[in-house]
């Protein structure tokens, strides 16, 4: 009885997060879209004035940290 109950609040726990990751990608599409939209209305960009020149908030480096051993 117990096994079903585990697995049962696993299946809840996994279909909790996977909304909360759609509604998370949901409202990221809707914030590119707008920004987007006002973008095309001629209106300058936030990340001008800060300096940003990607809308992906990766850290990922954009260039190998070491050079390639040859």
């Amino acid at each position: 009885m117990y096994e079903y109950e585990i697995a049962m609040n696993r299946a809840a726990d996994l279909i909790r997060r996977a909304d909360e990751e759609r509604r998370a990608r949901e409202a990221v599409r809707l914030a590119r879209a707008a920004r987007r939209e006002t973008e095309a209305r001629g209106a300058p960009r936030e990340t001008e004035a800060r300096g940003a020149e990607h809308e992906s908030h990766s850290r990922r480096p954009h260039r190998p940290r070491f050079a390639r051993a040859v």
